[in-house]
């Protein structure tokens, strides 16, 4: 391991890092010219040179590092991660034990006291995503400990290091075991899903929607229509499918989503030409769907928090207001619409004025009828409460 470095705090936030905040911040310390190399640890100290905490540097989108431990005798090696990964299988025993879910985050980040790393589960297979070069330089402890911690088929990565949380394409994401077929087949909630653990830097499904998507199924969907917008590889409409939807349209600009989504209704035994899959713009949809008078039973939202396409930019928190106008005038009146965003930068209260402006401006009523953040596996700290970004809300028009 490398040298443990001292930083000194700033002493407006010694308190937050005592009281137990996890992400080591730009502003928080008082001279990074100390530390240059990402992954080294370092032990945060107050003014009166006493220990803090100790972590480690890394950059990125979010912050400059993560705290790792409040023991300055604790050695950051592949027993502390042994530890720290064990700790959260354990909290997740329960879905190691449901044969009708087979894909589930295993670690999340901050939540299960590693921030910038994630652990996904599908079916024996594990999924590391790596968020700094910081963490990354600790992937030898990392490895070793989750291979000493579980059976496993074989065991993939993925990074997201430029700073941006973007992807970082290698040629080849495995990283030992078996490597698996192109898809693997997991199930969720009795669903299946096509996953491809090595072809760039999505898989084929969001995990943290696991909730949302068997409460629409469930719910919502049977004998409805229902528009399924920025649809990605269609794991809504799949799962209203099932739920014995008349219709469901899924829109995405992305080309790929065409024949993704077309696989995920093939995985699950239903005819995709049954179903209108539309490569557009969801925004010209939108103009699309009003000038031709389109109704929908049931409209999702599950815009990126930021995306940009040759006419459109959409920023969820200056924006989404407007989508929710746009999907407010094709939604049948009590029909559902279901709001969601991945967004960190603004609270629930936030999101549900978005909700209640939207509805306003067009002389609209609604109610709430179900809300939802982060499931159980999506593991959150009460003292990082930016960590539970998702947000849905399930809306009922009324007129």
């Amino acid at each position: 391991m490398l040298n443990e470095i001292d930083l000194s705090v700033k002493p407006e936030f010694v308190n937050d890092y005592r009281d137990g905040y996890p992400l080591i911040s730009k502003e928080s310390v008082l001279d990074w010219s100390r530390v240059t190399d990402e992954g080294s640890i370092v032990n945060l100290i107050d003014a009166k040179n006493k220990f803090i905490a100790k972590g480690y540097y890394g950059i990125q989108n979010k912050g400059y590092g993560w705290v790792l431990s409040y023991d300055a005798k604790e050695v950051i090696d592949a027993t502390y991660f042994t530890k720290k990964i064990k700790s959260a299988i354990e909290y997740r025993e329960s879905f190691f034990k449901d044969e009708n879910t087979t894909a589930f985050r295993v670690l999340n980040g901050e939540g299960d006291g590693v921030g910038g790393l994630t652990i996904d589960y599908f079916d024996g297979f594990y999924m590391l995503t790596w968020y700094s070069i910081g963490i990354y330089e600790l992937k030898e402890e990392i490895l070793q400990a989750l291979k000493s911690s579980v059976e496993y088929k074989g065991i993939y990565q993925k990074k997201r290091f430029d700073g941006k949380g973007k992807y970082l394409d290698d040629a080849d994401d495995f990283v030992c075991g078996q490597r698996a077929e192109s898809p693997i087949i997991v199930k969720e909630n009795g669903g299946n899903f096509a996953i491809h653990l090595d072809d760039g830097a999505m898989v084929g499904v969001f995990l943290d929607q696991k909730d949302v998507r068997k409460t629409i199924r469930d719910t919502y969907a049977k004998g409805k229509t229902v528009l399924n917008t920025f649809s990605y590889t269609g794991a809504f409409s799949v799962f209203a499918a099932l739920g014995g939807a008349k219709k469901t349209t899924s829109v995405d600009l992305a080309k790929r989503s065409l024949v993704k989504t077309q696989e995920q209704f093939s995985v699950n035994n239903i005819d995709a030409n049954t179903q209108d899959i539309i490569v557009e713009d969801v925004f010209n949809y939108f103009k699309y769907a009003v000038r031709k008078k389109f109704l929908f039973d049931l409209v999702v939202l599950d815009p990126p928090s930021f995306a940009r396409s040759k006419k459109h930019t959409f920023s969820a928190s200056k924006d989404y207001v407007k989508l929710l106008k746009e999907a407010i005038q094709i939604t049948n009146k009590n029909g559902i619409i279901v709001a969601s965003t991945n967004a960190a930068n603004f609270s629930m209260m936030t999101f549900s004025d978005f909700v209640f402006k939207a509805f306003k401006e067009l002389n609209g009523k609604y109610k709430v009828e179900k809300s939802f953040s982060l499931p159980k596996d999506f593991r959150v700290m009460d003292k990082f409460k930016e960590g539970n970004y998702l947000k849905v809300m399930i809306i009922r028009k009324i007129k």
